[in-house]
């Protein structure tokens, strides 16, 4: 799968092993650095028009494929019974009925020999969910001694047990803004938050992030790079003057903030992607919570939205239910994704 930080496409061999329980083992990972010319593409995706992304889609499945075959090859992996792949996704606007994960299209499946299953989101949109999160399940099967899970990656997402329920959706964007703003000073992104810990909180600048529509708003609710362009962007744009340390500084307090006021009567909970690795931005949330905050070990930080998404895969293949509505507001459960042989 690829995330909206544009980190690049993690890809995970995983077996997993039904007795009273689900359990999983991740044999392989690893992530591949996307190109510049990829990594530029893919930020402007989701301006471009539909035609132009349908073409792009093309390009990144062979894309896809061939790092398919070079993990398969490195790590000499006989056994596969099946690709499950996220793709990237391109489009995603489900106020309108609309998302598209670039990455799934049926050639892959040719391209590899594969049987592949994908696209796990189009037909969540159709019965009326967000098509998003859909990690949740995967939680819900594999991590069970957990309350509450952060994926801290592009974007905030939380999951949570509620009156005997699961509930999920984004908080807030993390990464996608953090590098945006390390880019301003040349760097891909702020190791362990540090240039953020230098700088100064801008209570303006805060407050104006605090207000926020989206925040007001009850789940299911999902966010997208759209969001950001539309309202996270120009927010920004009217305080490019002051330092973009304090800038950092700002966005880290007001994200942990959000964070905060959405897990403060959660009692054990799991925080993973690339965000667990900024120290900066893990204090903020503990300041503000008694929560007991566990950061599991790199393999989980960094694979488990991958490892999920096979998990889903294997749901699928097995005709059990791995979309829920109440994580996602369709209007019902159901078993999502499409299955294409080579």
């Amino acid at each position: 799968m690829s995330g909206t930080s544009l980190d690049g496409l993690d890809l995970v061999f995983v077996r997993f092993k039904l007795d009273k329980y689900w359990r999983y083992d991740i044999i392989h990972s690893k992530t591949y650095k996307y190109q510049k010319k990829w990594n530029d593409l893919l930020q402007k995706i989701s301006q471009k028009k539909i035609d132009s992304i349908k073409k792009i889609d093309k390009e990144y499945t062979k894309l896809l494929s061939k790092y398919i075959k070079n993990f398969i090859n490195e790590f000499s992996i006989i056994d596969v019974d099946f690709i499950s792949s996220h793709g990237h996704t391109a489009i995603h606007n489900p106020a309108k009925s609309k998302t598209y994960q670039i990455g799934n299209l049926p050639i892959l499946a040719k391209y590899i020999n594969l049987k592949v299953v994908c696209d796990f989101r189009v037909q969540d949109i159709k019965f009326g969910g967000q098509g998003a999160p859909l990690v949740p399940v995967g939680e819900d099967y594999l991590f069970s001694e957990y309350d509450t899970f952060i994926n801290l990656g592009g974007f905030a997402n939380i999951t949570k047990r509620f009156k005997n329920n699961i509930i999920a959706y984004d908080i807030c964007p993390i990464n996608i803004v953090f590098n945006y703003l390390s880019r301003l000073i040349r760097l891909e992104f702020d190791n362990k938050g540090y240039i953020a810990s230098t700088g100064n909180l801008n209570k303006d600048l805060y407050y104006c992030l605090e207000q926020l529509d989206y925040y007001k708003l009850n789940p299911p609710k999902s966010l997208s790079i759209e969001w950001v362009n539309d309202e996270i962007y120009p927010i920004l744009e009217r305080f490019l003057s002051i330092p973009t340390q304090d800038l950092m500084n700002t966005f880290s307090n007001h994200f942990a903030s959000q964070i905060s006021k959405n897990i403060e009567n959660q009692e054990k909970i799991m925080i993973t992607g690339g965000g667990a690795y900024n120290d900066y931005l893990i204090e903020n949330i503990k300041s503000l919570t008694k929560s007991n905050i566990y950061i599991p070990d790199p393999k989980i930080i960094e694979y488990k939205e991958a490892m999920i998404f096979s998990f889903l895969g294997v749901l699928k293949i097995l005709g059990i239910n791995n979309c829920y509505s109440s994580v996602t507001g369709a209007k019902i459960d159901h078993c999502s994704g499409k299955i294409y042989n080579p």
